[in-house]
């Protein structure tokens, strides 16, 4: 593959709602996944899809739900605009075959099930399960593998884009192909970012490998321009797995335990807290109550807090969370009698590159959605299942603003290949592992879940020492995918530290105890594209 009319970077709900919709207009495409085609953060999605489908709802109710976890920063079009597309985009994985959870008395026409959870005022989170993500990533890409106007190319990672000698359009990308261990350049009228979050820049995550701001930072560097960096959610209650010696803090306990009565309690006393810290308990936005539990957690010094579901019956717990219960299980917790050892990690960018409500970017051609992207829906922090919903709206926005441009997008030309003649390969691959747990770590201590400008500028202070060190490996050795990954890491953890530095207040998932106020004057954190 040395040409595509539209490449998309990214194989998840975003990436791959935008193939089909523009296959569905008759417009060929190329989806590149770093791994298989099944992969990302949309697969190990537990929760569901927020959209309004109750009798009781409304699209106001959602909308007002999503401003005031948004913390006063959501952009209000952006909003609105996301949440009246939702009922539309979940008839559409419907059609496809996803297998949502039903309720013939749910008292809604499609005959969903719907549940709640924190941040939200009614019952309106579709979902299969407690595998949500799954059902919707198999059900895309099955749809995909089998429509003959979708080219998919697997272990790719993207190294970079390629613009044109006035940088301002995009023409291609440079590939790297972990099979062959070699560069290719690609050339296409225009490219689409689905590239999914940064959130392995921290230490602990609730994302699977590969979520590495690979898009914020190609963005970034291509000269767009980068938005509310400094929101990272970190999700309250990641699995904390006592039979390992640091603890097993990938694993995602959904929101929606909460949302059928799950409660978080001391394991010291059994105490509930959360009424300690919000009228709304454990339904609280996410952002509140990751910070009740880090509060608890470090003035106790405990390793993690408990999540209690064993109110409800053993029957309804294995019908309404069977992956959770089997999980679970299988490190040796029945959730159905013992409560769930819990801690926050890292889950979600609510930031990313600048894009309008089309998807475009500061660069002519070159497109980003889903969490890659900054549309200004989600604001200072995300209400839980608006993701997938972004994703899928956004996905569908993209598509329908190609398909508008695209005839009159000029031919690319044959892309500039990659230049391998001044470098070697390395022996010391060591560094790049090294470097990589050094950013995560000092990351997961310096830039959580409470700051302090001290914090910050240590973090600052490290990541230009790493980035000079990845800048001489990257230009004296040949790439390999983890260098790949670790200087887009390092970039993004320079975007977060900036944008967390810059804001001189505490609002929504940015906590830091030396503005400890929240300003009157509300704006987004926008730092400007890289200039060469």
């Amino acid at each position: 593959m040395n040409e595509s009319e539209v490449l998309i970077i990214g194989s998840g709900a975003a990436g791959l709602t935008c193939a089909l919709k523009l296959a569905q207009m008759g417009i060929r495409s190329t989806v590149v996944s770093k791994t298989q085609l099944e992969s990302g953060a949309t697969l190990w999605a537990q929760g569901g899809i927020s959209a309004v489908f109750d009798e009781d709802d409304s699209l106001e109710a959602h909308v007002r739900d999503t401003l005031i976890a948004g913390a006063d920063l959501c952009d209000d079009q952006a909003v609105k605009f996301t949440v009246e597309r939702g009922p539309g985009v979940v008839r559409w994985l419907n059609e496809l075959g996803v297998a949502f959870t039903r309720d013939t008395g749910a008292g809604n026409p499609e005959g969903l099930h719907l549940t709640r959870e924190g941040g939200h005022s009614h019952r309106r989170v579709v979902h299969a399960a407690d595998a949500t993500g799954h059902a919707v990533e198999t059900t895309l890409a099955g749809v995909v593998l089998t429509n003959p106007l979708i080219s998919v190319r697997e272990r790719l990672v993207t190294l970079d884009l390629i613009l044109d000698t006035r940088r301002e359009r995009v023409v291609g990308a440079y590939l790297y192909d972990r099979n062959s261990k070699r560069v290719e350049a690609v050339s296409a009228k225009c490219v689409v970012l689905a590239t999914g979050g940064a959130n392995q820049v921290y230490l602990y995550s609730s994302n699977p490998y590969g979520a590495s701001g690979d898009g914020i930072a190609m963005a970034w560097r291509a000269g767009c321009r980068v938005a509310n960096m400094e929101f990272m959610q970190f999700h309250p209650t990641i699995l904390y797995n006592p039979g390992s010696g640091k603890g097993s803090r990938s694993f995602l306990i959904t929101e929606a335990l909460r949302g059928e009565g799950a409660v978080l309690r001391l394991p010291t006393t059994g105490e509930r807290f959360m009424p300690r810290f919000d009228s709304r308990e454990e339904l609280a936005p996410r952002d509140i109550v990751a910070r009740a539990i880090d509060h608890e957690m470090k003035r106790l010094g405990l390793s993690f807090v408990h999540l209690d579901i064993t109110h409800q019956s053993a029957e309804f717990i294995k019908d309404h969370f069977p992956s959770i219960y089997a999980h679970c299980l299988s490190v040796g917790i029945d959730i159905t009698r013992e409560p769930i050892p819990v801690v926050p990690a890292a889950h979600f960018t609510c930031g990313g590159v600048m894009t309008d409500l089309s998807g475009r970017t500061d660069v002519r051609g070159l497109y980003a959605a889903g969490e890659t992207a900054c549309t200004g829906l989600h604001g200072a922090n995300r209400l839980a299942s608006n993701s997938i919903l972004e994703c899928l709206v956004f996905g569908e926005a993209v598509a329908d603003d190609i398909a508008l441009r695209l005839p009159s997008m000029p031919a690319p030309g044959p892309a500039r290949p990659w230049d391998e003649s001044r470098v070697s390969d390395s022996d010391e691959d060591v560094v790049v592992s090294h470097n990589w747990l050094e950013l995560r770590t000092f990351m997961w201590d310096y830039v959580g879940i409470v700051r302090t400008t001290k914090r910050l500028l240590r973090a600052q202070h490290r990541i230009e020492l790493l980035q000079q060190e990845i800048q001489e490996f990257y230009g004296n050795y040949r790439v390999s995918h983890h260098l790949i990954e670790l200087r887009n890491l390092a970039a993004c953890a320079d975007l977060i530290v900036r944008s967390a530095l810059a804001r001189q207040e505490s609002r929504g998932l940015h906590y830091t105890l030396d503005h400890p106020q929240t300003n009157d004057e509300v704006a987004p954190t926008i730092l400007p594209g890289r200039t060469p």
